[in-house]
């Protein structure tokens, strides 16, 4: 008897390891899988979580993670680099930055409004970013002193060797590093006439940046448009398959059609609009809006290639992004339908480029 009690036990004993480890490991797992949950609860809104848009979310963000790591890394690749390799390091972080713009674009229309807006934060953090790093790694003009005796034998020659930039050159550069691609820059007075149908760069970015009092008409579709400081300009634009960034313009009107339209420093301007997700506006003031009203030979085929070939009304659907408030911005508002422009159309509108 004692003899089976000792056996029973030491079987009591021995069985207490084997009941403690899965306890253990059930613990472990179930700590595993609270920490998933949260890392998830971090990645998605409250409100689309129980929502059947929680997984184009949820594949958004891992697409959107991992192209923004790729634009870091490139970032990152040219700030490392020598003089000599700055200008193919900035073009490769450009078109990273462009990558992950152009993902933000095609995903716009179905983000819910806090996660469009840290992508586009996101976007615009790297673009500052690559702006700086283009400043750092632009060529410094070296300075040398002259030899003290061959001087007076050549004084007019010396100021010429001095090499400090004059100020008003220097936005230029800057302006180039932002705004990628071809494009007209630094007009006034002129009429600016592109078809991207027969261009040997079509399908690529397009920049308009520093115009005065300029009439642009760009027939054909192109992948992004960047537009910076314009004032009384009236730009027509056939179809942009990505997204439009405008900044810092005053006394224009715009009529084009694209997937995604961002508008910053906007005053006393007319949007004339086809695009897929809602407008957004920043820093903005006295800007209004109205429908596409633009027509050419072949714009159909332009705006169906791209994808907008639909009315969604969204041109009527303005986020401004400086005015939470719940009741209407005051910074924008519709163009009353009497004072609407008629549809224009630009079909014999030939190419050139007039003006000083």
């Amino acid at each position: 008897m004692p003899s089976t009690a000792t056996a029973t036990s030491a079987a009591e004993m021995g069985s207490e390891p084997d009941h403690t480890k899965p306890s253990a490991a059930a613990a472990g797992h179930r700590k595993h899988l609270a920490m998933l949950e949260r890392l998830s609860k971090r990645t998605a809104t409250p409100s689309s979580q129980d929502s059947p848009d929680a997984s184009p979310v949820a594949a958004f963000l891992s697409r959107f993670a991992a192209a923004k790591l790729a634009a870091e890394s490139a970032l990152s690749a040219c700030r490392s680099s020598s003089p000599e390799d700055a200008q193919p390091s900035l073009s490769t972080a450009a078109m990273a930055i462009d990558d992950l713009d152009r993902l933000v674009a095609e995903a716009s229309h179905s983000l819910p409004p806090y996660e469009l807006r840290s992508a586009l934060t996101a976007v615009s953090d790297l673009r500052a970013a690559h702006r700086l790093a283009a400043s750092d790694l632009r060529p410094k003009k070296s300075f040398s002193f002259r030899n003290k005796s061959r001087a007076p034998n050549n004084p007019p020659q010396d100021p010429p060797t001095l090499p400090p930039a004059p100020p008003p050159e220097q936005p230029k550069p800057t302006v180039e590093a932002i705004l990628p691609g071809f494009g007209f820059r630094g007009r006034r007075d002129a009429t600016l006439v592109k078809d991207l149908r027969v261009s040997d760069e079509k399908d690529g970015d397009f920049t308009l940046a520093d115009l005065v009092s300029c009439q642009v008409y760009l027939k054909g579709k192109c992948r992004a448009l960047y537009v910076h400081k314009l004032k009384d300009c009236r730009v027509l634009v056939g179809a942009v398959f990505g997204s439009v960034l405008i900044e810092d313009v005053e006394r224009c009107t715009f009529v084009m059609a694209a997937h995604q339209i961002r508008i910053h420093e906007a005053r006393a301007t007319d949007f004339y609009l086809r695009v897929r997700s809602r407008p957004i506006i920043e820093d903005c003031s006295g800007v209004r809006f109205a429908p596409h009203a633009l027509n050419y030979e072949g714009i159909e085929e332009d705006l169906r290639d791209a994808g907008l070939e639909e009315e969604t009304g969204n041109w009527a659907n303005v986020d401004d992004f400086k005015w939470l408030r719940a009741v209407q911005s005051p910074n924008w508002c519709l163009v009353p339908e009497e004072e609407r422009l008629q549809t224009i159309d630009i079909s014999d509108v030939q190419e050139r480029e007039d003006g000083n």
